[in-house]
């Protein structure tokens, strides 16, 4: 009896330690008072002084955030690390709101520049005309009609120097037009950038609106635990050990290879993301997109490695353009060799019906695995597989292998940026191998980030902390 009271009193005291640790901190970041996302009729050197108070305010709220994690588990440090969490979300939404407006502006001023660009393009068009119709006038002025026309010889040389000028003027004018198109491209490149970190900081705002409501609700729902006295701390953490040894233990499905567990899945697209940058949620989405393809658009069999058909997984099927037999089939089956496969059991992607306008059928089915390389990409990329994974020959139907194989395609891309617009970007690329303005590759690199978002805040997030 007096070691538990003992181990309650020592509970207690630690709490109230961690609390009056934290309270300091939490009223000098309150203090400060600056950072706020009020931007109307403000110029851009206080829109400036705002931002800069709220990336202060956001790293206070981090250290904070950090100095729990060194504190014994109980429901006032995580009650304190919720608090933080909410505030840093918080002044990261002031943040970039500032950044919106400061946006706002170089966006309607660069509008503006193109506009007056545009507007001097046409006016260097209106004088080309001008100039070439008088180029035309004085060239089909010939030597004959000189000396048979009203005009003396003087007034024939003077047309003659006219015409030297208006050529010396027409090349000035070709000068200028390509000079403010080039200038029009480059205002059009900034703008294109200014929009897309737009849109970046809206998607982020929309991330931390949605961090700081389930912050608040698991906060809220800890208070009312630690008030009620009808769950005691230990049994709290026992319900999310129990809650996160359920989500690793989840089948993740891979594309044409044996389905692994969420958790061993999450440490290879770990590692992946540490040699790589790319976002572990969104590593996790791309395959988890493909997997649903597979599932979607069927798998077939190599038959003929002379034509490139073969089979349908299921009913066996004739297909067509399994893959290229020049191209790739001789890559596939050195693959094969090496990695002790068999041509008439390993599964590839099947050739999708697409036709050109005259009604050649365009492009091979043949992808491999999880990560869908084509043989003849797998081998572009084997070299940085291999030093990165330490697997001397890289398996295309392995899962730790396809996860770097993926990582390293998605960063060369443009997703280790991390940013909305870079994966929506390289997401579409993986898939069609070009940008997001087509509607099937649009509709890929959407469903991608949202499934990134689910993952991380259903299967990861959960994670953290134990």
């Amino acid at each position: 009896m007096r070691s538990i009271k003992f181990h309650a009193f020592l509970n207690i005291f630690l709490s109230l330690t961690l609390v009056i640790g934290i309270l300091p901190s939490l009223t000098f970041a309150q203090d400060g008072g600056a950072c706020s996302e009020e931007t109307t009729g403000k110029s851009q050197a206080q829109l400036q002084a705002d931002l800069d108070a709220c990336t202060k305010e956001i790293q206070q709220w981090t250290d904070i955030l950090n100095n729990t994690k060194s504190t014994s588990a109980s429901y006032e440090r995580d009650i304190a690390a919720l608090t933080a969490k909410i505030n840093a979300a918080q002044a990261s939404i002031k943040a970039k709101n500032i950044a919106i407006a400061n946006l706002s502006k170089n966006i309607t001023a660069k509008t503006k520049a193109i506009d007056d660009l545009n507007t001097r393009l046409e006016k260097g068009k209106e004088t080309l005309s001008a100039l070439l119709r008088k180029t035309g006038q004085i060239d089909s002025f010939t030597i004959a009609e000189a000396m048979l026309s009203n005009k003396d010889l003087s007034e024939f040389f003077v047309d003659v120097d006219t015409y030297s000028v208006t050529e010396r003027s027409l090349n000035d004018v070709f000068d200028e037009i390509r000079g403010i198109k080039a200038q029009t491209e480059e205002e059009k490149a900034n703008l294109d950038k200014q929009r897309a970190a737009e849109a970046d900081a809206k998607a982020a705002i929309e991330a931390a609106k949605a961090e700081v409501e389930k912050s608040k609700a698991e906060k809220n729902s800890l208070l009312a635990d630690s008030k009620s006295k009808e769950k005691t701390y230990a049994s709290v953490l026992a319900e999310r050990q129990a809650k996160a040894a359920q989500i690793r233990s989840i089948l993740f499905n891979l594309r044409d290879s044996a389905a692994i567990p969420f958790g061993t899945a999450l440490q290879y697209a770990q590692a992946a993301s540490a040699a790589t940058g790319v976002r572990p949620a969104f590593l996790l989405a791309i395959l988890t997109q493909e997997s649903n393809l597979g599932a979607n658009v069927g798998t077939c069999y190599l038959t003929n490695t002379l034509t490139g058909d073969g089979i349908s997984v299921n009913g066996g099927t004739p297909k067509p353009r399994v893959m290229s037999p020049t191209r790739d089939v001789p890559v596939f089956l050195d693959i094969l060799q090496n990695v002790g496969g068999e041509v008439s059991n390993t599964r590839v992607s099947c050739w999708q019906p697409i036709y050109s306008s005259s009604g050649a059928p365009i492009g091979w089915g043949g992808a491999m695995g999880p990560a869908q390389f084509i043989p003849s990409t797998w081998k572009l990329f084997t070299s940085r597989i291999a030093t990165m994974t330490g697997n001397s020959y890289p398996n295309p139907w392995n899962a730790r292998d396809a996860f770097f194989a993926s990582a390293i395609y998605l960063g060369d891309l443009g997703a280790s940026s991390g940013t909305a617009t870079a994966e929506k970007n390289a997401a579409c690329r993986y898939y069609s191998g070009s940008t997001c303005k087509t509607s099937y590759a649009n509709s890929y690199g959407n469903s991608v980030l949202a499934k990134a978002t689910t993952i991380q805040t259903t299967m990861i997030d959960p994670l953290q902390g134990l």
